[in-house]
């Protein structure tokens, strides 16, 4: 798993606690942090705002649309819009790629 952010992000460190809790049990999951830095960077990977989380290099998330600059990312949550996804989304979408994998698998 990969976490793209950028530095002026004020939610790129909470959001690998939150990946951290939501793998406990499920799978074991090595977080790695991409630091993007100008828009070019930004505009060339599959970055949807800050922070964005990729499981086999795709977005963790179905609704993600990519953006071309630095930007901070909104999640849609039960609470509404927040500058991270809940544990129990990054769970959802963990559960999501595991089923994925045994499907192509098959």
């Amino acid at each position: 798993m990969e976490i793209l952010y950028f530095d002026g992000c004020p939610n790129w460190q909470e959001v690998g606690a939150r990946v951290d809790a939501a793998a406990a049990g499920l799978v074991d999951v090595e977080i790695t942090y991409r630091r993007v830095t100008t828009d070019t960077e930004a505009a060339a990977l599959p970055f949807a705002g800050s922070p964005t989380i990729l499981l086999d290099d795709t977005d963790a998330f179905d609704d993600a649309l990519p953006v071309t600059e630095l930007a901070c990312r909104l999640y849609q949550t039960d609470a509404g819009l927040m500058g991270l996804p809940t544990v129990t989304q990054l769970t959802g979408a963990l559960r999501r790629r595991a089923a994925d994998r045994l499907i192509d698998g098959l």
